[in-house]
């Protein structure tokens, strides 16, 4: 079977869609990943087609991260608001190449921002199936990853997936439904959140992350299912540069600070903090991940800085990681077995920053708006002195470990596609 995978996003959301498509590449479907052209690298690399989704989420990120009214990440109206007014191009330009993007397949899988590929799927009258790598699934036992955590019980909890799937849905419902009529020759879809819809005809789920990490809710339907993270595992032969490798020989186990596509505008206020952190708690420090700024300025002799190394050869070998909370970034920390301490940006992050906590796998997360280089240290020093943290940790790696969520992706995914 053909089969062409919707993952728009970051490469911490793209990721793990590559990972899954060269899984069903090998049980012998042929998949297409369509996405952004800055990943077509990553994809082409492992083998998979490649189509275009159009944009740019680089430049996007960077415009997020750059606004305050993201930076505590609680604001479900604002954010969708505001969301509303960057994604307007990005949404039409989205449309046209899903159209291509599918052409000649014969089943797509979607996420939640891949949706026109659900779309296209419906016109082409071919099965399909969303992936997603946050609970998006209604429940009463906790609220919506991005909603406040406010203690009013199962009643508000489930009301939150709805009002965040109906928001969501009113930002593209006027071109979505253009779209549809114009191009796709469809029935536009009414006002009310499309995931109605995808509820009542038993729509299937398949989520990356794992059950250890969140437990699967007990009134989820039986269709949408948890596999474990998706995780690529073909970076175990990639060989780190010289310097990195005297680095970490020169001393104790160093901490990794990253915060991934989120830096933004913010980088040299991010870096200025990060080192100082490190000073403070006295840990040696790798500093990662596609900031100039952390690579060109001065730097301690306690500090390493580079643009990019694989989390799956790194994390092992470190004290513990900090990072902005995204869901791929948290799924390798927490694998490593070692305590992460979270400082979240917006959209999931906070959500993966209270699962760390709550797990005993890392202190409370830490408010970007508010960080300081000596909240950061305090929690830098908690993680890497606290044994029962590092304990726990150390239990929840052993326990991802042997996951094979890849595998269990592909059985369940193979096995809806061609049910349907």
């Amino acid at each position: 079977m053909h089969i062409t995978v919707m993952a728009v996003g970051s490469r911490g959301d793209v990721q793990p869609f590559v990972a899954l498509g060269v899984g069903l590449q090998r049980s012998g479907h042929v998949v297409r990943i369509a996405t952004h052209d800055i990943h077509s690298e990553l994809v082409l690399g492992h083998g998979l087609e490649f189509a275009s989704a159009g944009g740019n989420p680089k430049e996007m990120l960077q415009t997020l991260t750059g606004q305050a009214w993201l930076n505590s990440g609680r604001n479900l109206v604002a954010f969708w608001r505001r969301f509303r007014k960057l994604v307007g191009t990005a949404i039409e330009e989205s449309f046209s190449c899903a159209e291509e993007a599918c052409r000649g397949t014969e089943a797509v899988m979607f996420t939640f921002f891949g949706a026109p590929g659900y779309h296209v799927a419906e016109q082409m009258g071919v099965p399909h199936v969303m992936g997603l790598l946050q609970p998006f699934t209604r429940t009463r036992e906790f609220p919506y990853c991005m909603a406040p955590p406010v203690p009013f019980g199962g009643t508000y909890n489930w009301w939150s997936y709805v009002l965040a799937e109906q928001m969501a849905w009113m930002v593209g419902r006027k071109w979505t439904n253009r779209w549809r009529t114009q191009s796709l020759g469809l029935d536009p879809l009414p006002w009310r959140t499309p995931f109605t819809h995808l509820y009542a005809t038993g729509e299937p789920f398949i989520y990356g992350f794992s059950e250890h990490v969140v437990p699967r809710p007990r009134d989820w339907p039986s269709t949408h299912e948890i596999t474990g993270y998706w995780f690529l595992n073909d970076e175990d032969d990639w060989s780190p540069p010289s310097d990195l490798v005297d680095f970490l020989s020169s001393g104790p186990p160093p901490v990794y600070v990253g915060f991934g596509s989120m830096t933004g505008r913010i980088a040299e206020e991010l870096t200025a903090i990060a080192v100082e952190a490190v000073t403070l708690a006295k840990q040696r420090a790798v500093l990662v991940g596609g900031w100039a700024t952390v690579v060109d300025r001065d730097l301690p002799d306690t500090v390493f800085a580079l643009d990019a190394v694989p989390h799956r050869w790194l994390f092992p070998r470190m004290a513990a990681v900090v990072h902005h909370g995204g869901a791929g970034t948290t799924a390798a920390g927490l694998r490593a077995g070692i305590p992460n301490v979270v400082v979240p940006f917006f959209a999931d992050q906070p959500f993966w920053g209270k699962r760390v906590h709550a797990l005993g796998a890392g202190p409370r997360p830490l408010s970007r708006k508010s960080l300081t280089s000596r909240k950061l240290a305090a929690a830098i020093t908690q993680a890497t002195a606290d044994r029962e943290t590092q304990r726990r940790a150390f239990l929840l790696g052993e326990k991802l470990g042997p996951e094979d969520g890849v595998g269990r992706a592909v059985e369940r995914v193979t096995a809806c596609l061609s049910a349907a």
